[in-house]
């Protein structure tokens, strides 16, 4: 959802997110009405994509990092989808870890503060979508060098953001309110970003460029997956071994 670099930060808005948590899915699925489909619709999406390149690799996402998680609602994707064997969810919003905890505890996972929160560096999987549009440019680097450490040697990071080039996509955070004063990310200013912590960069894919009205076309988009036009866009990384 959102993410502070360190409880020492100056970058906090856990009383922001804290406000929308009861409401979050239904905010969020109003920003994403134009597309015709719901948030579970894009976060299968994103979770179907990324397996089918963990399995090319293949990497066994035991321990899987879900980087700003919200009220959790990637986990149980993370689970069914990736094949997470146990999640970690890190957040700033106290009242989103509240709900997420009480949505997803017959799974084993955790959920804590960010504050809490110290890198453990056995992950297999690192996952965030949509999170660092929401750190001040200052503050991004501290926060993925925070997740490359989490990362254990061979292990993978998907970077997930909104396409600042497709204007659905900007649309949709303009009409969102907790996502009116975020600073969208270039991919080439994400791919700078993890490169600067260390990371080698596998890939940057391109997803959801047909709303629900064109659905017919949808099956073009893996074929136009390194073209920039979807509304969200994938960086897959890799700490190296």
């Amino acid at each position: 959802m959102t993410e502070a670099s360190s409880s020492s930060s100056p970058f906090d808005d856990s009383a922001e997110f804290d406000e929308f948590a009861e409401n979050y899915d239904n905010t969020l699925n109003q920003a994403l009405a134009l597309s015709g489909e719901d948030k579970n619709y894009f976060a299968r999406n994103r979770v179907g994509w990324l397996s089918r390149w963990i399995i090319k690799m293949g990497i066994r996402p035991g321990r899987v990092l879900d980087y700003g998680c919200g009220v959790g609602g990637a986990v149980p994707f993370l689970f069914d989808m990736l094949g997470a064997n146990w999640v970690i969810g890190v957040d700033v919003s106290a009242a989103s870890l509240d709900i997420a905890r009480q949505m997803h505890n017959s799974r084993p996972t955790i959920f804590m503060s960010l504050a809490d929160y110290a890198p453990p560096g056995d992950v297999d999987v690192a996952y965030c979508n949509g999170v660092f549009h929401h750190i001040p440019i200052s503050e991004r680097h501290e926060a993925a060098a925070r997740i490359f450490l989490s990362v254990r040697p061979g292990g993978v990071f998907a970077f997930w953001e909104n396409n600042p080039w497709n204007p659905g996509a900007r649309y949709s955070m303009r009409i969102n309110p907790f996502d009116r004063e975020a600073i969208p990310l270039t991919p080439n200013e994400s791919r700078r970003l993890l490169k600067s912590v260390g990371f080698d960069i596998l890939m940057t894919n391109y997803l959801f460029i047909f709303p629900r009205f064109l659905a017919w076309f949808r099956w073009l988009e893996p074929l136009a997956c390194r073209i920039p036009l979807g509304a969200q866009y994938l960086v897959l990384c890799q700490r190296p071994e």
